[in-house]
């Protein structure tokens, strides 16, 4: 049996931060900003238990993947996989998805920072008074304003990149594990205190009706590729992270019970999500599938109204800056750990040119919301933004393509001995595990990769 790679970089402190940190990452704008309104798209209830399926289907094979290739490669994702490639005699060229791990991470960085950056001036907005007694005309037009002008979008696009940097540059145990000790705890307990301010002003039943009487008549083939694409992309698989996290993980812990903790809370903040934002949404008489604006036009309509809305609006916010900040984080880990192995850079160095990077890459979507930009591009005869084409190019091809690799790998080419003796299960759940990366979780990855390029619509 092949020895596991020693490390050149730290390792978590323990088995609780190691959860913390990788649930941190997972638990992002995906969970809070995007599942309570694609939820509202696809129905409610029905959708949530095909999502809960996936979760088990999908996402925790190729989480329990991705962290066994980090741990037993201890190297930035495209090295570990090279790695463990070698230590199975398997083509060199299975390394090519771990790369496509980092690279997917690092664009959806340059895009989800400006979004971030979104959230924290929101915050201001929100503690100002600006959504008091505003209609939604005047909401929407406050919003298109704010992301037209890029001057305001670059300040709030480098503090949060700033920030990222500082925090990265001063190492796993100072700098990761410090951030998410404090940020996830103070993200779910504002998530708390907004589920329990909704409970007492906004509809609750039939918030919990929506969101937990399934009506399957509601979900079409369409919804179910829906929930596999998110159970998929919300734990923060295919981005590097997951590997990456993997390579610090200490010794003795075990892979399997960690991706499961850490699958169940982050559907456990999905669905608080939805318990924070749709009673509000219902006592207002909103519309639940509003879509992307829901965060950042509809709720703002809801906090201007509501008792102690401004309050409870800066909160709101708050939270949804510290999810997504732990996400950032953890994007660009990868990048700066490659940067290390590969240049010999300190990890200081190696934090600021990844930041600066980020920085440069990140005009393609600060200058897209701009009228008359020259961030726009035309592709298969239309004319898309470089915030959706780096958007799309990353979720839609590199992630699944990556997922799906990772998936083959470590099903067919990773000898089963040395996976069954790392995860340590029984028999017929091991068999189970392996039947779901060998076949089942590449059905389901092709079949929403297809879709969503849209060269088969089901």
């Amino acid at each position: 049996m092949s020895g596991t790679q020693q490390s050149i970089h730290s390792q978590w402190s323990n088995k609780f931060t190691y959860v913390l940190a990788a649930t941190g990452a997972a638990v992002g704008l995906g969970n809070i900003w995007k599942f309570p309104y694609i939820m509202g798209e696809n129905g409610g209830g029905a959708f949530v238990l095909v999502y809960l399926a996936c979760i088990a289907l999908v996402g925790v094979p190729i989480m329990i993947a991705e962290v066994y290739l980090g741990k037993k490669g201890r190297l930035s994702p495209m090295r570990s996989v090279a790695q463990v490639a070698k230590q199975n005699s398997a083509s060199p060229l299975w390394q090519l998805a771990g790369g496509m791990g980092v690279l997917a991470g690092y664009l959806i960085l340059s895009f989800y920072a400006v979004v971030a950056g979104w959230a924290c001036a929101y915050i201001f907005k929100a503690a100002a008074g600006e959504f008091n007694g505003q209609d939604a005309t005047a909401l929407g037009q406050t919003f298109g304003d704010f992301i037209a002008d890029p001057a305001s979008l670059l300040v709030w696009t480098s503090c949060i990149l700033a920030l990222t940097v500082f925090v990265v540059a001063r190492g796993l145990q100072r700098g990761l594990e410090k951030a998410t000790r404090f940020m996830m705890p103070a993200m779910l307990l504002l998530l708390i205190v907004i589920v329990g301010y909704s409970s007492m002003y906004g509809d609750m039943s039939a918030t919990l009706s929506f969101m937990f009487a399934a009506d399957f008549s509601k979900l079409t083939v369409d919804s179910v590729l829906t929930a596999l694409g998110h159970s998929f992309f919300s734990l923060s698989l295919a981005s590097g992270i997951m590997i990456m996290y993997g390579a610090y993980l200490p010794e003795k812990t075990s892979i399997v019970k960690t991706s499961v903790w850490i699958a169940c809370a982050d559907t456990l903040v999905a669905l608080l999500a939805g318990l924070a934002i749709f009673p509000i949404v219902f006592a207002n008489g909103l519309e639940p599938g509003a879509g992307p604006g829901l965060i950042f036009v509809t709720l703002p309509l809801a906090f201007g109204q509501m008792p102690a809305g401004q309050l409870i609006g800066t909160v709101f916010f708050v939270m949804l800056v510290f999810a997504a900040f732990t996400s950032a984080i953890a994007l660009i880990e990868s990048s700066v750990a490659w940067l290390v192995e590969k240049c010999g850079f300190r990890r200081v160095q190696a934090a600021i040119v990844a930041g600066i990077g980020l920085w440069i890459l990140s005009l393609l979507s600060v200058y897209s919301f701009a009228p008359n930009t020259w961030a726009q591009t035309d592709i298969f005869g239309e004319t898309k933004s470089y915030f959706d084409v780096l958007d799309y190019f990353a979720s839609n091809i590199l992630l699944p393509l990556g997922g799906l690799f990772i998936a083959l790998f470590v099903g067919w080419k990773v000898r089963k001995t040395d996976l069954a003796n790392e995860l340590n299960l029984p028999q017929a759940i091991f068999q189970t595990l392996i039947l779901l990366l060998k076949v089942i979780t590449p059905i389901f990855i092709i079949a929403v990769f297809l879709n969503l390029i849209g060269v088969v619509k089901f």
